[in-house]
């Protein structure tokens, strides 16, 4: 980085740039102080209230390609349910083009979601590979427009009529999942890495009062406006469900992918003010031959008795037994101690998903089961699946009250609510949503006139408001800040440097996950067992909550000490 563009990017010159050995990682340009600051001691980390650093510009390119990205795919997949289930132009019934009942639109919906959090492990290995974050994204965007154009030009009326629709639907739902997995997995971690601040400094305000400016909480911030973005793309589904009420659906598919040309566009326009990191090189294949090595050497060593203790007297991790120095110089092999290291702290962070797929079956009911419930009651004069955006709305008015004032309040009693905490709440709203699902649905079937058949033939709904939807949508919407959020920082900030790619795809696999345990669902995803299956799907997630703060409730207090142990602190001096 030049002094000029230095000057430019933070107002300080290059004489004000720390020399290489001062810095936590010295390869990070970011890391330089103004005017107003020094660097944070020991002291500083206990006594200072910590604040989020301002958000970069670069920051807010990714933010906005990703709002864009979102209105496209929410703006399409919110008229699934309707175009699958229901029949084209069919007189007193809802919105629909392929006729296929509710359980093909379920079971199409949640293959969609399957594919479209398969893919981002693709996605994260071309990016590591071969073209980097920035060119990865530019080429799956590609990929990403033409299923828009299939779905817009398969979904005119001639089309519907000559049976395209459902084929150019499965083609469509293909190329905008293999598009979607390729920008997914990548634009997460671009964003946190256009803040280029990794040491601890502190600012003195203008009253004269100091502050540590902490990174952690930065990118917390980021995360939290980044999914607040998600949530405003996400209000596209309000556009689209009026057109296709209103208008046709073909409209309401151009729309989107009018809006993803512009996600392109902004996305370019930002190229000049990005942190790019180079590929480094798919680590997918080295960590499984790590892995592997690590388990061959530690059962022998285990057969052998040879078992080594670490530093601390304890027996040291099986992963470690892949390192080039304990298993001797004889042994072949293309990584050193520091990867296995990093491997160590990528498996370590990735445990965690492990409970995420119960609660992304939670998650995807009010893409598809909601909304058909919202279809067997009274909605007015708006369309049904129009209350999905119920969630988006909630989280774009709750995600500022969280970051800018209900996170800060807990910080300044003493009461930060880590990421482990912050989970276990998402997870058990989470449940409390699909319990109160379950009620509203036997509500339905006790109050007439079609009671547990709804919608079937040329049934219409029963008499109760679909406003007592609405509690279940916002639970929702909190379970998300509580535990979608916090699950894109913690793999971001837990995954090494050289993994952050792989680490988020595989948080994103989760979702995927959830997709395949809604398939188990499918049979009961249907008039009249709608009841059986919220309940089962919030007792589950009761169930695994438990489970999971019983499992890592440790890991908030590690994960502190371990950030700790690693900072690098200037010498408590006077600086002023």
């Amino acid at each position: 980085m030049s002094s000029d563009s230095i000057k430019r990017e933070f107002g300080v010159s290059a004489e004000m740039y720390p020399q290489k050995g001062e810095l936590l990682h010295p390869e990070h340009e970011g890391d330089v102080l103004k005017p107003n600051e020094r660097w944070a001691t020991e002291l500083d980390m206990t006594t200072l209230r910590r604040v989020a650093d301002s958000i970069p510009t670069a920051a807010y390119f990714v933010v906005v390609t990703e709002f864009c990205e979102r209105f496209t795919y929410y703006g399409i997949s919110g008229v699934f349910q309707n175009y699958i289930q229901n029949g084209y132009k069919v007189p007193n019934s809802r919105p629909g083009a392929i006729d296929g009942g509710q359980q093909m639109a379920t079971g199409l919906g949640n293959f969609f979601q399957f594919w479209c959090y398969v893919t981002p492990i693709l996605g994260a290995i071309v990016a590591d590979q071969w073209l980097g974050k920035f060119k990865t994204i530019l080429l799956f965007s590609l990929i990403y427009m033409v299923g828009d154009l299939v779905l817009t030009l398969t979904s005119l009326p001639g089309s519907i009529r000559h049976g395209g629709a459902l084929p150019g639907l499965i083609i469509a739902m293909i190329t905008i999942g293999l598009g979607t997995g390729g920008i997914k997995s990548n634009v997460s971690p671009m964003v946190a890495e256009q803040y280029g601040r990794y040491r601890p400094f502190v600012r003195k305000l203008k009253s004269g009062k100091e502050v540590l400016v902490d990174r952690d909480l930065t990118v917390q911030s980021i995360f939290n406006w980044f999914y607040w973005a998600i949530n405003v793309g996400g209000l596209s589904a309000i556009a689209t469900t009026e057109l296709e009420a209103n208008v046709d659906f073909w409209p309401a598919y151009l729309l989107p992918t009018l809006m993803f040309v512009l996600c392109i566009a902004v996305f370019w326009l930002g190229r000049k003010r990005y942190i790019v990191n180079k590929p480094t090189g798919s680590i997918v294949i080295k960590a499984y031959r790590t892995i592997r090595a690590g388990l061959r050497n530690y059962r022998a060593a285990k057969r052998e008795n040879r078992l080594v203790a670490g530093v601390d007297g304890k027996k040291v991790s099986w992963i470690d037994y892949a390192k080039p120095s304990l298993a001797g110089s004889a042994v072949a092999m293309d990584w050193d101690d520091t990867f296995v290291d990093e491997l160590r702290v990528g498996i370590r962070s990735c445990k965690i998903f492990i409970f995420y797929p119960i609660f992304w079956l939670c998650y995807g009911q009010i893409s598809n089961n909601l909304i058909s419930q919202s279809g067997q009651m009274n909605t007015g004069p708006v369309p049904n699946d129009i209350m999905q955006n119920i969630d988006p709305l909630t989280l774009i008015i709750l995600i500022p009250i969280f970051d800018l004032f209900i996170y800060p309040a807990f910080r300044r009693c003493g009461l930060e609510l880590r990421p482990v905490t912050r989970i276990t709440i998402g997870f058990l709203v989470a449940a409390l949503s699909m319990a109160y699902s379950a009620i509203i649905q036997h509500l339905v079937y006790t109050t007439g006139p079609y009671f547990e058949h709804p919608g079937e033939g040329d049934n219409g709904f029963n008499n109760i408001s679909a406003g007592l939807q609405v509690p279940a949508y916002i639970l929702v919407a909190l379970s998300e800040i509580f535990a979608s959020v916090t699950g894109l920082e913690y793999a971001y900030k837990q995954a090494p440097e050289s993994m952050k790619s792989i680490v988020m795809s595989l948080f994103l696999f989760t979702n995927a996950g959830g997709s395949v345990l809604a398939f188990c669902f499918n049979s009961i995803s249907v008039n009249p067992y709608l009841v059986k299956n919220f309940a089962i799907v919030s007792g589950l997630m009761g169930a695994f909550t438990v489970l999971f703060f019983i499992c890592f409730r440790h890991y908030d207090s590690r994960d502190s000490s371990e950030i700790l142990d690693k900072t690098v602190f200037e010498k408590p001096v006077d600086q002023y």
